[in-house]
């Protein structure tokens, strides 16, 4: 049996910062929880890759973006921000935008864009759907992570398992999603360390 999304949400909500860092949890009974790896030390910081042509600035402060595409496949992304000493840094800034489910940008309002701040715990997640493919590229999502009075990291996250992400020439393998999935869609997990 599959757990759904929003168990495997509120199960990464509840858990302490350590257990969510070191150790896989339970959500409804045998199932994972899928995790990042633990943090080490030090930690090697989340690479820099380009905004886009596509980037607005000005996005609403919503984690709530699914609603803007209601025919696009649900999925729940969702992390920590870390510093390289792997402590959770609240108040960051995560803003997230996306093409939709046709592989379409909204330049005209603010359809599948957002931002939030990291909660006490340093904890970001979104409610988004699954973005299409367009030419030249892989499934990806872009973001842009502040820290409280530190500079911005824009870069982009990948989904595991795409044919394209061997041609894309943005693609990094360091900035794959932990993917599970749900009976209910999709949940992604990534750290940013910034």
């Amino acid at each position: 049996m599959r757990s759904s999304r929003r168990s495997l949400l509120a199960t990464f909500l509840s858990l302490p910062f350590i257990d969510a860092m070191h150790s896989a949890a339970s959500a409804q009974g045998m199932q994972q929880l899928p995790l990042t790896a633990a943090c080490d030390d030090r930690e090697a910081a989340t690479l820099e890759r380009e905004a886009g042509p596509f980037f607005k600035p000005s996005s609403p402060l919503s984690r709530d973006l699914f609603l803007d595409s209601p025919g696009g496949a649900q999925i729940t992304v969702a992390g920590f921000v870390l510093d390289n000493r792997c402590r959770p840094l609240p108040g960051s800034f995560v803003e997230i935008w996306h093409a939709d489910e046709h592989g379409e940008y909204d330049q005209e309002s603010f359809r599948l864009r957002g931002h939030q701040f990291t909660d006490a715990r340093g904890r970001w997640w979104f409610h988004t759907i699954v973005p299409a493919l367009y030419p030249g590229r892989t499934r990806h999502f872009h973001f842009k992570v502040q820290r409280s009075g530190g500079s911005v990291l824009t870069t982009q996250l990948f989904f595991p398992n795409e044919a394209r992400n061997a041609t894309d020439r943005i693609f990094h393998e360091t900035l794959l999603m932990e993917m599970k999935n749900t009976n209910e869609g999709m949940f992604g997990q990534f750290n940013f360390v910034i």
